[in-house]
């Protein structure tokens, strides 16, 4: 009987009604307190989640309380690998909508970004995911082809957004009102949302790209500079994939340095006449 009731209870984390909790404190054996201990122990953390979640929407509550119904959270990943695109995502939610164990995805493993990825497009009004290629990133910088992924995300939503939330960014042509938040993806439910998107999005990609170009182990560190990496950049020298504006990928093709790049200003309102690839979206 106890076996019973620990699979239902504890292994399948079943609701525990209040008879079969009331006979379990009654009873004196170790394994009916082992389960009550188990118990106790999955609904502190459950109130321990749901306040983690409550501050996480902090942001999104207030708008929604002010009437702004389609919060968009984007986010971008892949900033610093030496190789493939830069991606972003736009995630927009319900008023109210929680999802536990969604947060930045720096602190998930790839199991459970992957899983949150699948409930996070189930469960948003709107999402899209959308990148800027090597070939931008070489051409416009690295800091501005994240800014074109990360509006390109945004003008790839099926919902247009009331209301933007970024990680401590802004996108100036975009005219939607927008919150800058510093280490947002930590703080904002549905920024949180997106740097998933963005990042599974992206490392499935990578696994693609490693199956086009083998021997960088791109499906393994998905083109971030460790030292496997640099050293089959050094072995293989650079594929069509690598950043050829990333000083790594220069040293091994005898680049010279780069000098600066053009005013900001004018790099910003050349990356607006980029052409624009598809992006990928869902509702």
């Amino acid at each position: 009987m106890l076996a019973e009731i620990r699979r239902r209870y504890v292994t399948e984390a079943r609701r525990l009604d209040a008879e079969t909790e009331a006979a379990l404190i009654a009873d004196p054996r170790r394994g009916a307190k082992s389960i009550l201990d188990a118990i106790a122990r999955r609904r502190a953390e459950n109130r321990s989640e749901g306040q983690r979640l409550r501050k996480l929407l902090q942001f999104e509550s207030a708008l929604w309380a002010a009437g702004v119904l389609h919060v968009a959270g984007v986010d971008e990943a892949g900033m610093s690998p030496l190789a493939g695109p830069v991606s972003a995502a736009a995630v927009i939610f319900a008023p109210g909508s929680r999802i536990p164990g969604v947060d930045d995805s720096k602190k998930l493993d790839a199991g459970t970004r992957d899983k949150l990825a699948v409930e996070i497009k189930q469960r948003a009004v709107a999402w899209s995911v959308a990148f800027a290629e090597v070939e931008e990133i070489d051409r416009i910088n690295i800091y501005w082809a994240g800014l074109l992924a990360m509006r390109r995300a945004v003008e790839g939503l099926r919902v247009a957004p009331q209301h933007i939330l970024l990680d401590a960014r802004r996108l100036k042509e975009l005219t939607t009102p927008q919150q800058a938040i510093v280490k947002g993806d930590s703080k904002s439910l549905t920024i949180a949302a997106a740097s998933i998107l963005a990042k599974t999005a992206r490392d499935a990609l990578m696994c693609k790209l490693d199956a086009e170009h083998p021997g960088y182990g791109f499906s393994k560190h998905k083109g971030y500079p460790v030292r496997e990496h640099v050293a089959a950049l050094a072995r293989l020298g650079a594929s069509p994939v690598h950043r050829r504006s990333f000083a790594p990928v220069r040293s091994i093709l005898g680049l010279p340095q780069l000098a600066l790049w053009p005013d900001a200003k004018e790099v910003s309102e050349g990356a607006c006449e980029i052409s624009e690839p598809g992006s990928v979206s869902g509702s």
